[in-house]
């Protein structure tokens, strides 16, 4: 059984999740101790309990000690897989992080896997189902990894109340992804949602972020409003190159206006844009078990090196033989990704 110190790195759900789905695709036993010890509340969230049970459903696993508080879990990984699955986070808990860990576990799916999600689709502190559309599944594809996600209902905290259904095609071999550079910009275009809130937001939402983005030729900025039981708003914008896409995002909060948000939308995108990387920093995380399981050598630069992506690699080398070469190069860190040729 593989001990995992959950402490360690971002110290957060992260190591948890990655865990659990990769004990699934390996059939290797886990025991995660000192979970979330580094987090101002410790131990696992009722998000973090829905994405385990999830995974284990699919799969046929056990879980031991999956519950909320919880600072240790067993997780004995089944192989009795279940092809479609409606799971309910609660409340507002991501929904995307939910469905990162479940995407990876049924990555060696030989028949299509449904999965239906409710939750919070848009919330602070975890990616949006937009970016997931924008940047990651188009990656994911080129790598032989297709998916679906249509987002039903949108849900904001506190509340939550969103529904997203995905689709997972079935998955013949993971390929490579090989960005060593982008080539040249396309365009920057995004989705500014609304729901249960006046137009106004949306207006300044949209002016913040297009004025940073004229040297770049200006944003196609695509509107939505919705009604449902929460409320809230965002803006997802994704730069568009030859070979790749940069993302950014941000969420609506009190104390700060929709137009400094949409600004700081901006601003977030033009900083990866200028760095030189080929993944904004978000999503390289959440490729590097794809690229730790391909079929050769992945290659791409970030302008950091996050927390998330240090414990995404020392997580990954628990369960696979897998190396990690990272090189500075002026601006970015260039990635080298190589399976089978672990330390």
């Amino acid at each position: 059984m593989l001990e995992i110190d959950c402490s360690k790195g971002e110290g957060g759900g992260q190591m948890v999740r990655t865990s659990v789905a990769m004990s699934t695709l390996t059939g290797k036993e886990v025991h995660l101790t000192r979970i979330r010890e580094n987090r101002p509340t410790n131990g696992l969230s009722r998000q973090h309990c829905t994405a385990i049970n999830a995974v284990a459903e699919m799969t046929g696993s056990v879980a031991i000690g999956n519950t909320p508080g919880s600072r240790e879990l067993i997780f004995k990984p089944g192989n009795e897989m279940r092809y479609s699955l409606d799971t309910d986070v609660g409340s507002a808990g991501s929904v995307s992080l939910v469905l990162q860990a479940m995407l990876l576990a049924g990555s060696r799916t030989d028949r299509p896997l449904r999965i239906d999600i409710t939750g919070g689709t848009n919330v602070m502190w975890a990616p949006p189902i937009d970016t997931y559309n924008q940047v990651l599944f188009p990656l994911m594809e080129r790598m032989g990894i297709k998916v679906k996600a249509e987002i039903l209902e949108r849900g904001f905290f506190p509340e939550g109340g969103g529904r997203v259904s995905a689709l997972l095609d079935p998955v013949e071999k993971i390929s490579p992804l090989k960005l060593p550079d982008l080539g040249k910009l396309k365009r920057v275009r995004g989705i500014c949602f609304t729901q249960n809130l006046p137009d106004w937001i949306t207006k300044q939402l949209i002016s913040g972020c297009k004025k940073p983005l004229e040297p770049f030729g200006g944003a196609e900025i695509e509107t939505e409003r919705t009604t449902g039981i929460s409320k809230g708003a965002g803006l997802c914008l994704v730069a568009e190159y030859k070979k790749g896409f940069l993302g950014s995002n941000v969420i609506t909060a009190r104390g700060r206006s929709p137009k400094d948000a949409g600004t700081d939308a901006a601003n977030d995108l033009i900083k990866e844009m200028e760095s030189g990387a080929t993944l904004d920093v978000n999503t390289a995380d959440q490729l590097l078990p794809y690229m730790a399981m391909a079929d050769g050598d992945s290659v791409f630069s970030v302008s950091r090196i996050s927390r998330h992506l240090l414990s995404q690699m020392d997580t990954l080398e628990d369960f696979l033989d897998v190396g990690f070469g990272v090189e500075r190069r002026e601006s970015v860190y260039n990635f080298t990704v190589s399976p089978g040729r672990g330390t």
